[in-house]
């Protein structure tokens, strides 16, 4: 009986730890927080500049009003920015994430179809459309 009782503590210890990793693991909390709505479209083709580098197209798919959606780079993206799978629209902020939900961005609205910002690098990146 004793064993069984630890066995089913251990068991949830584990349970409990797994949607904590999870938090860590993507970046965004699990019980799915909603994000704020950006302050134009993002929905579209994009290109993703790092100045003095290379640059990307890059599309971006979301609902409309959404604060959050996917991406899809087609290749020759600077930096990380190659493993681009979704965005979020955060504290005012563009954040482009790479495929385990980790960032690899934060942008901010410059001007209309213009987002500045830098990678988690520190190197500069614009986004135009």
């Amino acid at each position: 009986m004793v064993r069984s009782w630890s066995a089913l503590a251990v068991l949830s210890a584990l349970v409990l730890a797994g949607c904590a990793s999870e938090q860590a693991v993507t970046g965004t909390p699990v019980s799915g927080t909603r994000f704020g709505a950006p302050p134009e479209p993002i929905a579209g083709r994009w290109q993703l500049a790092a100045p003095g580098q290379s640059q990307c197209v890059m599309n971006f798919n979301a609902a409309a009003g959404e604060g959050e959606g996917t991406i899809a780079p087609e290749g020759g993206c600077p930096g990380n920015f190659y493993t681009s799978r979704k965005w979020t629209f955060e504290q005012g902020s563009l954040v482009i994430r790479d495929h385990n939900g980790l960032p690899l961005g934060q942008l901010a609205l410059a001007a209309p179809g213009r987002f500045d910002g830098k990678a988690t690098n520190g190197q500069q990146v614009l986004l135009t459309r």
